[in-house]
């Protein structure tokens, strides 16, 4: 009865994010857990999860499994990629989770995606990727085509341009017979 309205607001809101908690849980672990290529697997009629997400679930990867799932979907996964996940075989939900993706631009062009993401991190659990892609252009070209607003900040050291994207975001043009390589660096934040 001694409870202040401020302490039971906070008991509340504990209150809530566990039962999320044990609702995001109860999907992930509740659904049928396949992998294949592009597969998303139907969790409820309401949420659905990437097979990439649904193999790391599988394997043991818990904490991590909704910015699998945020991180991917962002980066294309679907219907037209492939994917091969690599877990720790001991410990997976404390351990750095790597994946590979080989997704198609709106473009057509093929894009090697490499993504980790990291358990246990001030955000939760923190991620990263490298999206590399082959141009039939210059760099100088690529550069003014497709990362319009980034500017240059000189080469890295004598070959690979360094394209500046904001704090978590750098592009690195580098040449490649004719043509020329982007790779996207970014850190989800």
């Amino acid at each position: 009865m001694g409870h202040t309205l401020q302490q039971t607001a906070q008991s509340l809101r504990s209150d809530f994010r566990l039962a999320g908690l044990a609702v995001v849980l109860y999907l992930f672990l509740s659904s049928a857990l396949v992998f294949a290529e592009g597969e998303t697997t139907t969790t409820t009629q309401t949420a659905r999860v990437n097979a990439i997400t649904s193999a790391a679930v599988q394997q043991g990867v818990l904490g991590c499994a909704g910015r699998v799932e945020q991180v991917t979907n962002f980066l294309g996964f679907g219907s037209e990629a492939g994917a091969l996940i690599m877990v720790a075989p001991q410990q997976p939900d404390q351990r750095v989770l790597s994946v590979g993706m080989e997704i198609h631009t709106a473009n057509d062009k093929a894009a090697y995606v490499s993504a980790h993401f990291s358990p246990n991190q001030a955000n939760g659990c923190g991620a990263a990727y490298d999206a590399v892609v082959y141009w039939e252009s210059s760099c100088n070209r690529v550069a003014e085509t497709q990362f319009t607003g980034m500017k240059s900040v000189g080469l890295l050291k004598s070959a690979i341009t360094v394209l500046d994207g904001g704090i978590a975001t750098k592009v690195l043009l580098m040449p490649a017979g004719s043509g020329c390589v982007s790779i996207k660096k970014e850190v989800v934040l």
